[in-house]
């Protein structure tokens, strides 16, 4: 270690105090973190790419600075939904440090990768309070019946007015407005789980019968409408 002439002239003075770093909350614990293996957690970062063209939503599930689960939902273009495939194949057995300096080609996962990493390294992560964390699989669950990601897709101009496309429920089918022209329902079909049932041998008409409900007041309807087409 070098140090300038002005340096070495002055005198040595003690510092205070010396505590360390700050306790961050941890699965339940008060934890000093020094190192990556300190950091604990399962939080969520939000990223977007340069050109905001698309966004990435990382889940990560951290057990003593490794990445044991990550979980990669996107939105925008095709090649963000490529790069969160290697991004998948990448995160998972490295330390947050290795993945923080990891080139996830995706300028929306890198920003992701950021995000989160400072939600754990300041202890913002959903298990902060709960004791020993969650189990490898938590992310997983997340994603509910099905397994697909809770998406929603609306559109509107201000000639025709808005249109719900889907919703967390699932793919809508129809539009149910009142007499005003109001929408006051949705009827709807649960892919994620229609296609789990086709998976297991149910006939496809049936799975899709099936797998289809409504919300909101849709019965009450004075019209119905094609979302997509009317």
């Amino acid at each position: 270690m070098e140090y300038t002439p002005e340096i070495e002239k002055m005198c040595s003075v003690k510092k205070c105090p010396c505590h360390g770093p700050s306790p961050i909350p941890e699965e339940g614990k008060w934890v000093k973190s020094y190192e990556i293996k300190d950091i604990s957690g399962l939080s969520h970062g939000v990223g977007w790419c340069a050109p905001q063209q698309g966004a990435c939503k990382l889940t990560l599930n951290v057990k003593n600075g490794i990445v044991k689960e990550a979980l990669l939902e996107t939105i925008g273009c095709s090649g963000m939904t490529h790069s969160a495939a290697m991004a998948a194949e990448i995160l998972s057995g490295k330390t947050l440090l290795e993945c923080l300096n990891t080139d996830l080609v995706c300028d929306a996962i890198n920003t992701a990768m950021r995000e989160i990493f400072k939600q754990l390294a300041y202890g913002r992560s959903q298990t902060a309070f709960s004791s020993g964390g969650l189990a490898i699989g938590a992310g997983l669950e997340d994603l509910g019946k099905g397994l697909r990601s809770q998406i929603g897709t609306m559109y509107s101009t201000d000639k025709k007015g808005p249109r719900y496309l889907e919703m967390t429920e699932g793919y809508i089918l129809s539009l149910a407005l009142d007499k005003e022209n109001e929408i006051i329902g949705y009827k709807f079909v649960n892919i994620g789980k229609m296609l789990q049932d086709i998976r297991n041998d149910v006939d496809p008409k049936e799975a899709y019968q099936k797998n289809i409900g409504t919300y909101g007041r849709f019965n009450d309807g004075v019209k119905f409408i094609d979302p997509r087409k009317e």
